[in-house]
């Protein structure tokens, strides 16, 4: 997290959303960092939730959404804002992650360096226009963890919003090093079971029930079928498949997304 908040503007305001009660890490964090509040939210309410208590305390015309694990480049703020002089229409504005680049390269929309509207975006780093989100709302606060700004984009995207990728903002994401290395095994199975829940959810909350649990069938049957062979041969993924068919079974009996990694 330090080398995120080191690669901010100092002059900028930085909200930063704990999710824990730990007075001592804001105490801490506030005292090092003059331009950072630090809002502390109590207990591991998930991605999606801790971002909306920041995004109602904001004040200002835009805010950007970085994780923990992303770094700014020198120009990517002042970028951001030089984009708004060129798109008024944006609700959601985001930089190019390699993989995006090298797809986009591949069609040519990359020779001019232009903003490329798209359909959705990755969470770690998204520049919003809140005037634009009055209608839509925030994050569904359903989703605990995966699909939270996918499920943002497909409302914006509904609603008639626009959602661009900008060339010239470059940010680096360490991806999935937002937590402490040590508890790498009960993350991992936390995500196993989220990425099931949410999946199924996600479906089902544009698509019904019944289309949803016929996209989710091939993971269950494969979760299940993994769980028994991992079982006879004491292999330790069985964990890891057990989680999965967890989540699903949680998901299709309506269950909230309760899960959470014992650290």
């Amino acid at each position: 997290m330090k080398d995120c908040l080191n690669s901010i503007d100092k002059q900028a305001k930085v909200l930063v959303i704990e999710n824990s009660n730990n007075l001592s890490f804001k105490e801490n964090l506030e005292k090092e960092f003059s331009n950072i509040e630090c809002v502390l939210a109590g207990a591991n309410i998930g991605y999606g939730s801790a971002n909306n208590i920041g995004l109602k305390k904001v004040k200002t015309k835009y805010a950007l959404i970085l994780n923990p694990d992303a770094t700014l480049h020198s120009s990517a703020l002042e970028n951001f804002i030089k984009a708004t002089e060129k798109i008024y229409d944006f609700a959601i504005m985001a930089p190019y992650i390699q993989e995006e680049k090298d797809k986009f390269d591949k069609k040519n929309y990359l020779k001019n360096i232009s903003p490329v509207e798209v359909g959705n975006v990755k969470g770690f780093a998204m520049f919003l226009n809140i005037s634009e989100f009055r209608e839509v709302g925030f994050f569904d606060e359903n989703f605990f963890f995966y699909f939270e700004e996918m499920d943002l984009c497909k409302r914006l995207i509904n609603h008639g919003k626009k959602i661009y990728l900008i060339p010239e903002i470059k940010i680096d994401h360490g991806g999935g090093l937002s937590h402490d290395q040590s508890i790498n095994v009960e993350m991992e199975l936390s995500r196993n079971w989220h990425w099931m829940w949410s999946t199924f959810n996600y479906h089902k909350k544009y698509k019904g029930f019944f289309v949803s649990f016929f996209i989710i069938l091939p993971k269950m049957s494969s979760a299940i079928i993994k769980v028994l062979i991992y079982t006879l041969i004491f292999n330790k993924k069985k964990k890891i498949y057990y989680q999965r068919l967890s989540g699903l079974i949680n998901a299709i009996m309506g269950k909230s997304s309760w899960y959470r990694p014992k650290v």
